[in-house]
């Protein structure tokens, strides 16, 4: 086990980790709760205990959710019991193919998974993404900018998410975080 997947195995079993709010961010219930929201499919990277997979199901999708916690996807099963159309899977975001992960996905959510990846390791996450992700998709990110990083991250840019992305996906809208220093909702379509 790596050092990072040990780190976040090591929070999950002490209990309720400060990223696992149990709520679905004000941004993504803006999408889902405003005009025009998505429908379809879902991919929820880095899903965590399964919050989203739970809110998007709860709006209709049939959501797939992915973490390489096998605590947290065990917390996850655990919440999404009973609830039809939630698949969650113990894995490597950069590698849904070998998941048996395939699209269309109409709406692809990663709140914090992105940023934490090596730089050598962000490419073939930006790969799994467009192969999945149906034409039109929208693509959220919440990502920490580069400055007061702690050990575990290395940051993104807006710089580097609209080109990370390129050309299979056009950036649309960034919306400031207020946590950490230099965090942002990065707003993606597939083109």
């Amino acid at each position: 086990m790596n050092w990072q997947k040990w780190t976040y195995e090591r929070q999950y079993r002490r209990g309720a980790p400060r990223w696992d709010t149990g709520v679905t961010p004000p941004e993504v219930v803006e999408v889902f709760e405003g005009e025009d929201p998505p429908s379809g499919r879902a991919l929820d990277l880095g899903c965590g205990t399964g919050t989203n997979v739970l809110y998007l199901a709860r709006h209709g999708f049939e959501v797939v959710g992915v973490d390489f916690s096998p605590l947290a996807i065990e917390r996850a099963r655990a919440k999404l019991a009973g609830v039809p159309g939630v698949t969650v899977l113990e894995g490597d975001v950069t590698k849904l193919s070998s998941l048996g992960i395939e699209g269309p996905f109409d709406f692809v959510l990663d709140i914090g998974c992105f940023h934490g990846l090596q730089r050598r390791r962000r490419d073939p996450y930006a790969r799994e993404v467009s192969r999945v992700a149906g034409p039109s998709a929208l693509f959220m990110v919440f990502a920490w900018g580069r400055r007061g990083l702690s050990g575990l991250t290395t940051g993104v840019t807006r710089r580097e998410m609209g080109e990370r992305f390129a050309p299979d996906f056009e950036l649309f809208r960034v919306l400031p975080g207020t946590q950490p220093k230099g965090a942002a909702w990065y707003y993606l379509r597939r083109r």
